[in-house]
């Protein structure tokens, strides 16, 4: 039986995802796991609402499917309230993503972005969550 993970994901993982035209990219990846079931995300309404204004940007050209897809998918994870943290963020806006990772024991917060986060053993890039479920760390 194949081990659950529970992760949020940044933005920018879903928008790194959904830009990518390479099957083997990391985050392309992990949505996959995500559909596979290997990965339960993580979320809470404030998420979403992010998720959802992030990804309607017309810079990146997303359509309202794609977007909808995307937030249906994650909302077949796990809705959480998030753990109050006394870390500094350099982005008030990306506390919420930490903090709900916070709440679920052996979760993990994956971010392109590992600067605007703490430094903590939750907060991974895409290609080390990979490693941490393959065990090829």
């Amino acid at each position: 039986m194949t081990k659950t993970f529970y992760a949020v994901f940044d933005t920018n993982v879903l928008v790194s995802a959904l830009m990518s035209r390479r099957a083997d990219s990391p985050t392309v990846v992990l949505l996959d796991y995500v559909l596979d079931g290997r990965i339960v995300l993580l979320f809470n309404e404030e998420i979403l609402s992010k998720y959802n204004e992030v990804l309607h940007r017309t810079k990146f050209g997303f359509s309202n499917e794609r977007i909808q897809a995307v937030i249906d998918l994650v909302k077949t994870g796990m809705q959480l309230d998030p753990t109050v943290s006394n870390e500094d963020f350099t982005d008030p806006d990306d506390r919420v993503f930490y903090e709900v990772a916070l709440r679920k024991d052996d979760a993990y917060m994956v971010t392109g972005n590992l600067k605007h986060f703490p430094k903590s053993p939750i907060v991974v890039t895409p290609a080390e969550m990979i490693k941490i479920m393959t065990g090829s760390q």
